[in-house]
């Protein structure tokens, strides 16, 4: 059994870690053996994301108040994701579970002030990473140029071979 001052020095650590960070995701880790939480928590801190696990009753009062809306269902073991970027938490959590194809359910999280479901935060997941964007509207500009060049090419072969 914790004692009130440990729970609330932990309280104290979960509203810093909201407080300064631009989103939050809240992941159901059950059934994670303790080589794969090791690799997740290694990857995330790669990618300049924390992770926190913590009790609900705890994260619950750390959180009261602090976003819009209504705190989503936090079922089984939990643990947050947070980062100062707003995409990152999500998108790494959500890629270390396709790749690994280990069971960790989002269930919802901060983003932008409010409180979303696992669905919304799964949707963030998917979005690019800024330099995946940055090349792909590369590609959208380029790619006319290249095929227009590619006509003028065939255009000049076609005339030296008449």
């Amino acid at each position: 059994m914790l004692l009130k001052s440990k729970k609330e020095e932990m309280i104290k650590g979960l509203e810093k870690a909201v407080k300064d960070s631009s989103s939050v995701v809240f992941v159901n880790f059950h059934g994670l053996k303790v080589g794969d939480e090791t690799m997740l928590r290694r990857d995330l801190r790669n990618q300049g994301v924390n992770y926190k696990v913590s009790r609900k009753t705890l994260l619950k009062r750390a959180l009261t108040g602090k976003a819009e809306g209504t705190l989503p269902e936090l079922s089984g073991e939990v643990a947050i994701a947070y980062s100062s970027d707003q995409v990152a938490p999500a998108r790494e959590v959500y890629t270390f579970q396709k790749n690994h194809k280990i069971t960790l359910d989002i269930l919802g999280g901060i983003f932008e002030g409010k409180f979303v479901d696992g669905t919304k935060m799964n949707e963030i997941a998917m979005i690019p990473s800024r330099e995946v964007l940055y090349a792909q509207f590369v590609n959208l500009i380029n790619s006319p140029l290249q095929r227009f060049a590619v006509v003028l090419n065939q255009i000049a072969l076609s005339k030296e071979g008449k």
